[in-house]
């Protein structure tokens, strides 16, 4: 099978748009079949299975299937109208994949990839051909389509996937998707049959599961909790967190309070969820990258690709 052609009448995300994006259509993901990348090099600041002690290998691409208001890669996802990013061929996107096996990365990260399966695929491909050996980390919203997962699963080492709300009406103010709760439960199922608990310390396969408090829904927070505690605390590692930081500096949402933080903490306790992350409320490092800058993120936290620079720069 061609993948490629996957794009023909694109179905690749629960939005099944059906355009030809080999022929220069576009969809809600708002990109042709040419993979854009907006970013690429060593990020510390994930999970530690994910980051290890050199950094997670990241590659960020152009474009999204949501459109969350409050999302902090807007100035790449196309939350707010933008496409910033810089056109790859499938063999660049393999080379890029090398060249952060060669800066050192304990893992390979790709970041939003759903809308670009096929060529990732084939990315992939040459990249292990000619020597990559990086465990591989899908990093997604988790508002995926089954059988286009299937044809990327048996080449991920590791999910670190979303789980945003299972409340429709959480889901439709802060994802832009009220079926967002609908699509997230078949595949956090279809990814524990695969993917489920192992010594992610070791780069093994297995799941990470993140989930964040939105601003005056810790109800929900905490019936996502229960679900969890009795579907998946055995299969998947937990990663719990806290610090909404709204984009543009939009401070007015109402942050969790020590009383509700320390009503997460009670709530893990009594569901005896143990294998996983959860922050800490203070000072927070603010995560809002700016991707016009080589380097998007907090000093120390991150160096850039000379691939990818070279690329951006041509």
């Amino acid at each position: 099978m061609n993948t490629l052609s996957l794009y023909d009448e694109c179905t690749l995300c629960p939005n099944r748009c059906g355009v030809d994006r080999n022929g220069g259509q576009v969809g809600i993901c708002r990109m042709t079949s040419t993979v854009k990348v907006a970013w690429s090099g060593l990020h510390r600041g994930e999970e530690p299975p994910i980051s290890g002690r050199r950094g997670s290998g990241m590659i960020f691409f152009t474009g999204c299937p949501l459109h969350c208001a409050y999302c902090q890669n807007r100035q790449i996802s196309g939350s707010d109208g933008s496409d910033n990013g810089y056109c790859v061929t499938t063999e660049e996107l393999a080379q890029l994949m090398l060249s952060l096996q060669d800066m050192g990365a304990e893992t390979l990260n790709l970041v939003t990839g759903t809308h670009f399966i096929p060529s990732i695929i084939e990315a992939l491909k040459i990249a292990k051909k000619k020597g990559m050996r990086l465990p591989v980390v899908w990093n997604s919203s988790g508002y995926e389509d089954i059988d286009a997962l299937r044809l990327i699963d048996p080449l991920i080492d590791i999910y670190l996937l979303d789980c945003k709300s299972l409340s429709g009406r959480v889901c439709a103010e802060f994802c832009g998707r009220a079926g967002y709760a609908d699509v997230i439960v078949p595949v956090m199922d279809f990814v524990a049959s695969t993917h489920p608990y192992t010594d992610l310390e070791k780069r093994m396969r297995g799941t990470i599961l993140r989930h964040l408090v939105f601003p005056g829904c810790l109800k929900e927070s905490m019936e996502f909790l229960e679900y969890f505690a009795q579907r998946y605390k055995d299969i998947f590692y937990l990663s719990f967190m806290v610090q909404f930081v709204p984009p543009l500096g939009n401070m007015d949402f109402p942050k969790i309070t020590e009383d509700e933080y320390d009503q997460v903490i009670d709530k893990f306790e009594e569901l005896d969820i143990d294998d996983g992350f959860i922050q800490e409320i203070g000072d927070e490092i603010l995560w809002i990258p700016d991707f016009n800058r080589d380097n998007p993120f907090p000093e120390g936290f991150a160096e850039p690709s000379p691939l990818f620079l070279s690329i951006k720069r041509r």
